[in-house]
């Protein structure tokens, strides 16, 4: 059978979604999430950021969380569940279409003629699908790139029969109450404990495989995390879209090695302290309070050593940044006794109290009280 890709427009909702942020999960929650209750609704799905590793392939821990509790996650973008099927095969799922309108379906990539991960790659993904006189019409707002071509955004025309059996079947519906307003949250586990099962993996090319997956993930999460963000009003924190482009640069970084020892020769040597690093720096960035005053302190103190403002969250205290010296403190202090109006007691200026970002807030707050 022929796969006929149409040519028409995507609905509204659809063309709305945000999709290179978003996972293949996530993507088709987002679709419904617009299509009841307006563009952008779908961000909510980035209120809460996780770094949650569970066991993972070839006994490496994942960040990629589970696709029930994702699922779980409807609720927060206006959804309800109002039906749900296990191990539907094609006729089956085409009678459900008929009888209950549009169907959020999850099944194995490796047989979705859509996509370009089709018999090249086993791999639980979403779609929707509704019947569309004795076809069924599929829409997928999915967006990667992958060895195998692009995945983007798109309907298509097919027969029942070209569908794969599908693990998951629901009907989901708008919430009455519309889409609850979200809130920002952080989670997060061992991050050294899971740098170093992938800097220790024995099977380099399975570790970096999987690390190619993992820091894809970890990047389009925080861009999602960011327009979350931004969508409410938000500020973001100094240092937010430094950090997101070295996330980018470290999924890529991964990639060239996985594709480097595919081939058999040595990974660069500046993965393993690039990914611990990174890791570092996305925990001081995102798992402490965003405060006017935190940020004001940050950015002179990023100011005054020339680096950026991502450098100094990652650092555990300022004496880690190369260079760093006594004379810089004593600018430091001068900078935020100006910036500020305020002047700090000379009793305080104690080196254990000037070498950490949220020691120099509290003597702002001591300064900024008298």
């Amino acid at each position: 059978m022929t796969t006929t890709v149409e040519t028409a427009p995507l609905p509204d909702a659809t063309a709305s979604v945000r999709a290179e942020l978003l996972d293949c999960v996530q993507s088709n929650l987002a679709v419904l999430a617009d299509r009841f209750h307006g563009p952008d609704t779908h961000l909510a799905l980035g209120a809460t950021l996780r770094f949650a590793p569970r066991p993972g392939p070839h006994g490496l821990p994942t960040i990629e969380p589970e696709a029930e509790h994702q699922l779980a996650a409807v609720a927060g973008i206006g959804l309800t569940e109002r039906l749900r099927r296990h191990d539907v095969p094609p006729a089956e799922l085409a009678a459900l279409a008929v009888a209950h309108g549009p169907l959020y379906v999850m099944a194995d990539t490796y047989d979705m003629p859509w996509l370009p991960y089709h018999r090249q790659r086993h791999m639980q993904h979403s779609y929707l699908v509704t019947a569309e006189g004795d076809r069924a019409r599929v829409v997928d707002a999915y967006h990667s790139h992958t060895p195998w071509g692009l995945a983007s955004p798109g309907a298509w025309l097919l027969d029942w029969a070209e569908l794969p059996r599908s693990c998951l079947v629901m009907v989901l519906e708008p919430a009455a109450a519309g889409a609850p307003k979200a809130n920002p949250a952080c989670e997060y586990g061992d991050v050294d404990a899971y740098a170093a099962a992938y800097a220790g993996h024995p099977d380099r090319f399975a570790a970096l495989d999987q690390l190619t997956t993992e820091t894809w993930l970890l990047a389009r999460s925080r861009r999602l995390h960011a327009e979350f963000l931004a969508s409410t009003g938000r500020s973001r924190a100094p240092g937010t879209d430094d950090h997101l482009k070295r996330l980018d640069r470290l999924a890529e970084q991964a990639f060239l090695a996985m594709r480097r020892v595919q081939r058999g020769r040595p990974e660069p040597a500046r993965l393993a302290a690039d990914l611990t690093n990174a890791l570092h720096a996305d925990r001081a960035l995102f798992d402490v309070p965003r405060t006017p005053l935190r940020e004001t302190v940050t950015e002179t103190v990023a100011a005054v050593l020339g680096i950026d403002t991502a450098a100094v969250l990652a650092a555990p205290c300022l004496t880690a940044v190369p260079g760093f010296n006594s004379f810089q403190v004593v600018e430091i202090v001068e900078a935020l006794e100006e910036r500020l109006g305020i002047e700090f007691a000379a009793e305080e200026l104690l080196p254990e109290n000037l070498h950490r970002i949220d020691d120099l807030c509290r003597l702002v707050q001591t300064a900024q009280a008298r």
